[in-house]
């Protein structure tokens, strides 16, 4: 279960030591609009790994979009392509920053087959902050169906309590995405015990340990 940190957590002192690779994949999970895309290719920067996104290898492996395979298919046979694809690159790709399509986590077999090959970091985001970025954007199938904000709100409320079980819990929020990405970088440090070998932010932007953990090791 994530534990809780309070509002206003004291700035930490980074781990000791000399810098270090990731030693597992990153699998980012949330929502749609919690920012995957956009954080993974800023954080797969900073640590000089590659980024994959899950959807565009489920895509290329398809030959058609994801709308089309859930109109064409149903969202059955969608979970099950999405399985195969994410087992594939935890299994057989080098470590990375994958992320995953929203409903990606809430399959049991994907969920445990993140847990034993990557290290899951949930990107929460509250439902205004999702509205705002998945306006105007037709290719999310679940939300072409009906009024956003009540999909988004339902899908909140069944797939929450599912991303809770992710081994790290990152605020996504209005604040720039090199924000997010530090807090990313001090959790992922504070989890592992290690000083991460990464370039740094040229804004300056000052590091601190704001976000929740659970550790699952």
């Amino acid at each position: 279960m994530t534990a809780r940190a309070p509002s206003h957590t004291p700035p930490q002192s980074p781990p000791s030591g000399p810098a270090k690779t990731l030693p597992k994949t990153v699998v980012l999970v949330g929502l749609m609009g919690a920012g995957k895309s956009a954080i993974g290719r800023r954080l797969a920067a900073r640590l000089h790994l590659p980024f994959v996104d899950a959807d565009t290898e489920i895509e290329a492996a398809a030959g058609c979009t994801i709308a089309e395979i859930f109109a064409r298919d149903g969202e059955a046979v969608f979970r099950s392509v999405e399985r195969k694809i994410i087992a594939r690159l935890l299994t057989e790709q080098p470590v990375h920053i994958l992320a995953t399509g929203g409903g990606a986590f809430m399959d049991p077999e994907t969920r445990a087959m993140i847990r034993r090959h990557g290290l899951s970091v949930w990107l929460r985001a509250e439902l205004d902050v999702l509205l705002a970025r998945t306006a105007r954007r037709t290719h999310r199938p679940l939300l072409n169906s009906g009024d956003p904000k009540e999909i988004l709100q339902r899908l909140m409320t069944a797939r929450y309590p599912v991303y809770a079980e992710a081994d790290l819990t990152v605020i996504s929020d209005e604040r720039p995405p090199e924000a997010t990405v530090e807090q990313v970088l001090d959790a992922l440090e504070a989890h592992f015990g290690i000083a991460l070998r990464h370039s740094g932010h040229q804004g300056g932007h000052h590091r601190h340990h704001a976000a929740h953990s659970s550790d699952k090791t």
